[in-house]
């Protein structure tokens, strides 16, 4: 079946999900419910998937973009969670997505706050964490082991860092996401060439094992759609149609800077926290060339917003920690734009830093199934342990998950990871064409030469608007990923958004491809 997401497609499908009863039916389509949605279908079960806003719209968009194995819960003795990460991360890479994720350096300063202790106990960590690759069987030529390199080499890689009383720095490797809503977008087309119903903008009003009451929010009817199981994938929402639940979300804020900001950044950064032993604030060169900087770890009390706000004591937590390591201050003027997503952590005494990211399924006594918890890295094992439980409890008849072996629309092999240097190993980028090829592969993978032949047709639809993203790759959203308004075009299917400037300078693209 075609994989392509469009109006047409959901006004075609919307109609027909009226008559039908499905086998499953999943609520909310972040990372999760997308992946729940692609397990289910690939199974041979029938699927409809429903948000009440757009894929991508929660938490799966406000991540940092790394795809990592771990080595934190390690670090907290919760072995069998990053155990887990470590394998997810490495199918991901080899197999289902290695177009979207890479492999990408980081370096830990090793500034004089950091201590030789500190810093020998960092390095046990990440060879502990070189085990976890190994013991997930993740190539090296996928993901190179960790090493400490001098203070010129960490330079050479990192041109911002201070140089005062700098020793060098440990150099790691882990998985990192060209884009995080991208990754959701192609999870729910896949699961649409399996077969799925892929329905945005469907709002669930009730939800019980056998089905929901659904508002669509562009026509405004209310109908009912039928089904035989029920996987609630709503994250930090989960509560509002599973009462009883009882989440602890926790904020986490990044700051968005400019590409001009911190020139010469080829390298990721692991800024340690004042005072903490095992949480690092992270500095992620992103394709677009700007630069992200996070992460905090606050509780949030009180009703989940659609998009949650951004304090300004996050802000300058985040810009004090990422100044203790560079030689010229980024000050407030030079934040760009800021994002944060909520983490739907089950309730727990303790800090939200401190709590477990191991995912749980939750029943209800009519049946259905609430998955909550967990992280990005992890979804597709989330999705598949919450299909087990539908199909256990649903008495389906499905077979054994496929998705840790199906490749993603678009999976084609990439040239391995990228060398220190930003250089792809084996072909390197010598020309602005080059470059944009390159671009393009690794968003679009094996449709990149589809997306360059739209460019042809006019010529403005190869025209760069703001992060070098062009007219046709805003058509090509409209015609095949689902995108149905300027903010989907803007905020999820490319991440213009995350700088206002950018989002209005690129508004009337976005409204010329929807046009187009």
């Amino acid at each position: 079946m075609n994989s392509s997401l469009n109006a047409a497609r959901r006004e075609r499908e919307l109609a027909e999900v009226r008559d039908l009863v499905v086998d499953v039916l999943v609520v909310g389509l972040g990372a999760t419910g997308a992946g729940a949605a692609l397990d289910a279908a690939s199974r041979g079960l029938s699927v409809a998937a429903i948000d009440a806003h757009d894929m991508a719209f929660g938490t799966s968009r406000w991540s940092s973009k790394m795809v990592h194995g771990g080595l934190r819960y390690l670090a907290k003795g919760q072995v069998g969670v990053a155990y887990e990460s470590a394998v997810e991360r490495g199918h991901l890479l080899g197999r289902t997505a290695p177009h979207l994720v890479r492999a990408h350096p980081y370096l830990l300063p090793l500034v004089p706050e950091v201590s030789r202790r500190h810093a020998a106990l960092v390095m046990t960590g990440y060879r502990a964490g070189e085990g976890l690759r190994i013991a997930a069987r993740t190539p090296r030529h996928l993901l190179p082991g960790p090493s400490r390199i001098s203070a010129a080499q960490a330079l050479a890689l990192a041109s911002p860092l201070t140089s005062r009383g700098l020793r060098g720095a440990l150099l790691s490797w882990d998985g990192r996401l060209a884009d995080d809503a991208r990754l959701v977008v192609t999870v729910a087309r896949t699961a649409a060439a399996q077969g799925a119903r892929i329905l945005t903008r469907c709002r669930a009003l009730e939800l019980s094992g056998d089905g929901a009451l659904v508002r669509d929010e562009l026509g405004g009817d209310t109908f009912t759609i039928r089904a035989r199981t029920v996987v609630n994938a709503t994250g930090v929402w989960a509560a509002e149609l599973h009462p009883g639940i009882r989440l602890r979300p926790s904020r986490g804020t990044h700051l968005v800077l400019r590409p001009e900001t911190l020139p010469g950044l080829a390298a990721g950064l692991h800024v340690p926290i004042p005072g903490e032993s095992n949480r690092f604030a992270l500095v992620l060169p992103q394709p677009d060339g700007r630069v992200h900087v996070g992460l905090t770890d606050e509780p949030v009390d009180g009703p989940v917003p659609d998009v949650p706000p951004v304090p300004e004591e996050d802000v300058t937590f985040l810009l004090a920690v990422l100044n203790s390591v560079l030689e010229e201050p980024v000050r407030r003027e030079d934040v760009a734009g800021t994002y944060a997503g909520l983490r739907p952590l089950l309730a727990a005494d303790g800090r939200t830093a401190d709590l477990s990211r191991r995912h749980a399924l939750l029943t209800t006594p009519d049946g259905m199934v609430t998955i909550v918890g967990g992280k990005l890295t992890t979804y597709r094992r989330m999705a598949e342990d919450a299909v087990d439980r539908a199909v256990s409890l649903g008495r389906l008849d499905a077979g054994r998950s496929r998705t840790a072996e199906l490749p993603l629309v678009g999976a084609v092999p990439v040239d391995g990871p990228e060398d220190a240097n930003g250089t792809k190993s084996g072909k390197g980028v010598d020309s602005e064409k080059g470059r944009e090829a390159d671009r393009l592969l690794e968003r679009y993978g094996s449709e990149a030469g589809a997306v360059r032949t739209l460019m042809a047709e006019d010529p403005w639809l190869a025209e760069p608007g703001p992060t070098g993203v062009t007219g046709a790759e805003l058509v090509w959203a409209v015609r095949h990923e689902g995108a149905l308004d300027v903010d989907d075009l803007l905020d999820r299917r490319t991440r213009i958004g995350l700088v206002p400037q950018d989002r209005a300078a690129a508004l009337p693209l976005a409204r010329a491809a929807l046009a187009y």
